[in-house]
């Protein structure tokens, strides 16, 4: 499948060059520049506690016949919900997963081989989104945009790199058929078919219409947890993400009735995020959930995360019969490219930025 996310991804901005990467192993206490306060972040502050019924984001058994009103139900809710019987087998699950954990137990400097560079997308580096705060992250990741041979050459030796090239290769590919299949179940549930969305099919084989990135991350052992963020609250800019993480909790969806609600680790499930673009797509009726991940003082935590939208070039509008007879498109179409664009400005407030304002007076 081609692949466009240089394009798309480039102009996301990333001020902390990589040599600020610290070796976090040898840290004992929480760097001035890693301690987070409520100035730093309104959101770093814990809201209200969840509700004693322990109320969480579904899971969704994708067998059951019922299964695409329950996830059109969690995306208008929650704006996220975990999946079980999804299809990709446990064994590249886990190797995606090892994969991860060999890359990151890797010496910083032999990581740094692959750096990021300031205007590439590809590689090792510090999170996207950090230059929108004051403190860092306690966090590091390695971005899979297109092959990553090139990268992975400079990390393994021959043979363990190509193997590693596959795995990443047959994870993609069973990623991509799932995230259409969710997105088509997700729209079936609000009458849309693919009559109504020109530019995407409902055919497994044709996926030429998307594209993907993968996003390896990992959040070390950290000497004061709650003093500290993994990965700041953002929402996603795509149609789809799709998370795998390992048995370490981290993950945090917010809901504005129940406060940061943490996302427990279900083995062999995978969790699925609204983005932005889905939530343009339907009018807003599906929510791109803000959600970030916290650390732990004991164990570290590996996820990986599936980013999946339309090419580049593709505009993206609410579609027409998801907007009141009698009203206007709460949003204009953009395409990825210039979505992310306004998002590299405006961050969290990019969706407010292409509301369409004035048709609403």
């Amino acid at each position: 499948m081609p692949t466009m996310l240089t394009d798309v991804f480039r102009g996301h901005p990333i001020h902390l060059p990589h040599s600020h990467q610290p070796d976090f192993t040898s840290l004992r206490e929480l760097p001035d520049s890693y301690t987070w306060t409520l100035k730093d972040d309104l959101l770093f502050a814990a809201a209200p506690s969840p509700p004693a019924t322990g109320e969480n984001i579904p899971l969704i058994d994708l067998n059951h016949p019922d299964a695409a009103n329950q996830i059109g139900c969690a995306c208008r809710t929650w704006g996220a919900f975990q999946i079980a019987n999804h299809g990709v087998p446990l064994e590249l699950l886990q190797g995606i997963e090892f994969l991860t954990g060999s890359l990151f137990r890797l010496p910083v400097q032999r990581k740094l081989k692959a750096a990021r560079s300031e205007t590439g997308v590809s590689g090792y580096g510090v999170a996207r989104i950090s230059s929108f705060f004051n403190k860092q992250m306690w966090s590091e990741g390695f971005t899979i945009a297109g092959s990553p041979l090139n990268d992975f050459r400079k990390l393994w030796p021959k043979q363990l790199h190509l193997n590693y090239c596959d795995i990443v290769e047959e994870y993609e590919e069973q990623m991509q058929k799932l995230a259409s299949k969710l997105m088509w179940l997700a729209l079936n549930s609000l009458g849309v078919t693919e009559d109504d969305i020109k530019w995407a099919s409902v055919d497994d084989s044709d996926l030429n219409w998307a594209q993907s990135a993968l996003q390896l991350n990992h959040y070390p052992v950290c000497p004061q947890p709650d003093r500290a963020m993994g990965l700041a609250a953002h929402t996603d800019s795509t149609l789809l993400t799709i998370l795998y993480q390992n048995n370490t909790a981290g993950l945090q969806v917010f809901r504005d009735d129940l406060g940061w609600i943490t996302v427990p680790p279900i083995p062999g499930s995978l969790v699925v995020n609204v983005g932005d673009l889905f939530h343009i797509l339907t009018n807003g009726l599906f929510k791109s959930v803000l959600h970030r991940a916290r650390v732990n003082q004991t164990r570290s935590r590996l996820s990986v995360a599936f980013l999946w939208g339309p090419q580049s070039d593709t505009k993206i509008s609410p579609v027409p019969k998801l907007v009141s007879p009698v009203g206007s498109p709460l949003y204009r179409s953009v395409t990825w490219t210039e979505y992310l664009r306004t998002k590299a400005v405006h961050f969290n407030k990019a969706l407010s930025m292409i509301r369409n304002h004035k048709e609403e007076e």
